[in-house]
């Protein structure tokens, strides 16, 4: 069981984790609407995805919210505009994103593991299987045809 202090941790948490993932959303719909050239279709198709499945974690991080006792916020995350519109560009913009939720889902998991909560803790722990898959994609993607090494976030 948690004590208040890390009841109020995991609180500010999940508020990051929703703002976060609101800002994907955000994110990925004006991607989806300056994708342009003969790969759009399928393109476009993912990034609405994207936004979609934000969505979802973004109401999943503020049920687990109100369910300890606080209030969802309504705030949004980081937005970065590099005006910057090429798929290569957007996907990297999308990976560094995508770390920065994957980090706050193990800032989470830390609060909640070894027994404090196991509903945090299996939230955590399945938002960051989702996470990291769903980062190897986009790494994937930013690979060219044949490259075997991981695409360099650095």
């Amino acid at each position: 069981m948690m004590n208040e202090p890390e009841t109020k941790q995991a609180i500010a948490i999940l508020n990051k984790i929703m703002e976060i993932e609101l800002a994907g959303v955000v994110r990925y719909t004006h991607y989806s609407l300056m994708v342009y050239g003969y790969n759009r279709i399928p393109i476009v198709s993912w990034l609405k995805g994207n936004a979609e499945e934000g969505l979802i974690h973004a109401r999943r991080a503020g049920e687990l919210v109100t369910l300890l006792g606080g209030h969802p916020s309504l705030r949004i995350g980081e937005l970065l505009e590099t005006e910057k519109h090429d798929v290569g560009d957007i996907l990297r913009e999308s990976l560094q994103h995508e770390l920065s939720s994957l980090e706050a889902y193990y800032e989470l998991l830390a609060i909640a593991e070894g027994g404090k909560s196991i509903t945090l803790e299996e939230y955590a722990r399945e938002l960051i299987v989702e996470e990291e898959l769903h980062l190897d994609e986009v790494n994937k993607m930013l690979r060219l045809p044949g490259d075997i090494e991981p695409f360099s976030t650095s």
